[in-house]
């Protein structure tokens, strides 16, 4: 038996060695670009999208989580009308890899062209990329984009399949002015010199109970950070709709969730209009960029100086136009997630501009606890190794930790989506910010997003620029006299993205200053992301709370900040 062994062993070498593996041929898909009023050449991503159901649109399909439909996607420049492109096999793919993985079948097909444009920025590279067209950074709604009806398709090794791409997604139309809210859009010079094009900044702006009847009276400024917001959402001045369609809330495991957030939304109105709330001009900022939906409000090599645009062009602009009381002791911030890492870093970076930030569950404010990952440590993003064990990093959990999917599969997702960090989405977008330029134009990549390498020397870019805790460890002696009270961080401790695990670290510091930054830190027990301090209600509730939880609060903080002679009684009529 014991020359048994090998010799089977040779033997099933040698059977290998004749018969080697074979792969699935792939499918063969071709796209046509065929609408006549779109004048080439363009630029941009062929996506394809197959969905084994027709429950959506598959290009409405595609997301983190188990249920997620296939996309695949190839680079074009110079595209004709009526051209037809060929994907490769070799197009990254979501969750499959190949188009040879995917298994022979039935399928609802569509293809989306993602366009790109040619900028030509100041610092002397010139990139494409796809500006935001009031759509938030959104491939699958982006007004422009060209885009295919779906339809069945018989998915076979080697079958061709063409698809025509003849429509394109409609233009958003803007909101109106109501008598409370307002919308304003400015070109940013700041911008416009970093992109070599006109670059916009906007607001929606709440205004407060009596404007117009207190002419004389000047307000401070709540900024509420967070992804593009079309409207000032969650401020209704009608009752909720009594013939609404109750919705299911997947989310939140809630029947009839819509109603709840037209009540809350109602009930916000009356707050603000009531005897006892503060009088503030509250507003949500859009600063979508040809990399996401914000910019982060940090100024960055690759996405530009949003910060410096943001606190001196249009701060001070609303402020005129809405009369501002136009000091930093009178401007705080707020929001949640990465407008929680916003309100922080604008609190940090401008420690003088800004009297308070109250920032929950925020984006990584730590990245020796980057999701699950340690970038200054780690060798690999994606697994954890070992000698003689490697073991996956989750990238999703829920409240009891049950894992959805992996950093791994976060990361292919947009890689599929777009080559050179033009995703659209999360980990891209990080990378965008924080990350130095390339050689190419594009931003460096932290890690492989293929294998999980970690990039050594972009890591540590990113703890001199970006790592908030570092920052205000770094520099404590000269910016901690200017943060003391102005910090506020809330975060569940079971944060679907791990995000506690940060603010874990960005405590430890804080609790040793000197002088003491004498703020909160606070954790919701269970809670997911985004816990924002509320230990009454769920995050379900809370989350429409924002603006009713944190304004009362600071209007009583800031008598205690608030230098010599300033006016503190005026807007509180």
């Amino acid at each position: 038996m014991k020359n048994l062994v090998p010799f089977l062993l040779a033997t099933l070498l040698g059977s290998l060695a004749c018969n080697p593996p074979t792969s699935t041929p792939a499918p063969v898909f071709s796209f046509e670009l065929a609408v006549d009023s779109i004048a080439g050449p363009l630029d941009g991503r062929f996506l394809l999208l197959l969905s084994n159901n027709d429950e959506r649109e598959p290009r409405f399909q595609i997301s983190d989580g188990p249920k997620t439909q296939l996309v695949f996607g190839q680079d074009a420049e110079g595209i004709q009308n009526g051209q037809s492109v060929v994907l490769e096999d070799g197009a990254p793919g979501y969750p499959l890899e190949k188009l040879s993985d995917i298994p022979a079948g039935e399928y609802y097909a569509q293809v989306v062209f993602h366009r790109y444009e040619t900028f030509q920025r100041t610092d002397g590279h010139r990139v494409k990329l796809p500006m935001d067209r009031g759509e938030g950074q959104h491939w699958n709604r982006a007004p422009g984009n060209l885009y295919s009806a779906p339809q069945k398709v018989n998915v076979q090794p080697n079958q061709a399949i063409h698809i025509k791409l003849d429509q394109v997604i409609a233009p958003i139309v803007p909101p109106d002015d109501t008598k409370y809210i307002k919308h304003i859009r400015i070109q940013s010079q700041l911008l416009t010199e970093f992109w070599g094009r006109p670059m916009y900044l906007g607001a929606h702006v709440l205004l407060p109970e009596g404007f117009d009847e207190h002419p004389d009276v000047h307000y401070p400024l709540a900024i509420m950070h967070g992804h593009f917001p079309t409207d000032f959402g969650g401020f209704r001045t009608t009752p909720p709709d009594p013939n609404l369609k109750p919705e299911y809330s997947e989310r939140f495991q809630l029947e009839g969730y819509n109603k709840t957030v037209q009540q809350e939304a109602y009930d916000f109105y009356q707050a603000w209009t009531g005897p006892n709330f503060p009088r503030v001009l509250a507003i949500k900022i859009q600063h979508a960029n040809p990399f996401y939906d914000d910019s982060y409000a940090v100024n960055s090599a690759n996405v530009g100086p949003y910060g410096d645009a943001i606190t001196h062009e249009l701060i001070p602009y609303i402020e005129q136009q809405f009369r501002g009381i136009g000091e930093g002791w009178a401007r705080f911030l707020y929001g949640g997630s990465t407008g929680g890492w916003e309100a922080l870093a604008a609190q940090v970076f401008y420690p003088e501009e800004y009297n308070g930030c109250y920032a929950a569950c925020p984006d990584p404010i730590d990245f020796r606890a980057y999701c699950l990952v340690n970038i200054y440590e780690d060798k690999n993003a994606y697994y954890v190794e070992e000698d003689f064990k490697t073991t996956l990093r989750p990238g999703r959990r829920d409240y009891l930790g049950q894992v959805s999917t992996s950093l791994r599969n976060m990361n292919l997702r947009e890689l599929a989506l777009g080559t050179r960090n033009r995703s659209g989405d999360q980990f891209d977008i990080w990378e965008a910010v924080y990350s130095p330029v390339g050689a190419d134009g594009y931003p460096k990549r932290l890690w492989d997003k293929y294998t999980g390498e970690i990039d050594a020397e972009v890591a540590a870019y990113w703890r001199e620029h970006y790592d908030l805790t570092y920052i205000m460890q770094r520099d404590w002696a000269t910016i901690g006299p200017n943060l003391i009270g102005k910090i506020h961080i809330y975060c569940g401790d079971m944060d679907n993205y791990y995000l506690n695990n940060a603010v874990y670290l960005a405590e430890a510091f804080l609790e040793s200053t000197s002088p003491y930054y004498d703020g909160e830190v606070d954790y919701g027990d269970r809670a997911e992301h985004c816990w924002n301090g509320d230990h009454k209600e769920p995050n379900a509730i809370s989350r429409l709370r924002y603006h009713r939880m944190f304004i009362p609060r600071w209007a009583e903080e800031v008598k205690s900040r608030a230098p010599a002679g300033a006016d503190l009684t005026s807007w509180r009529y």
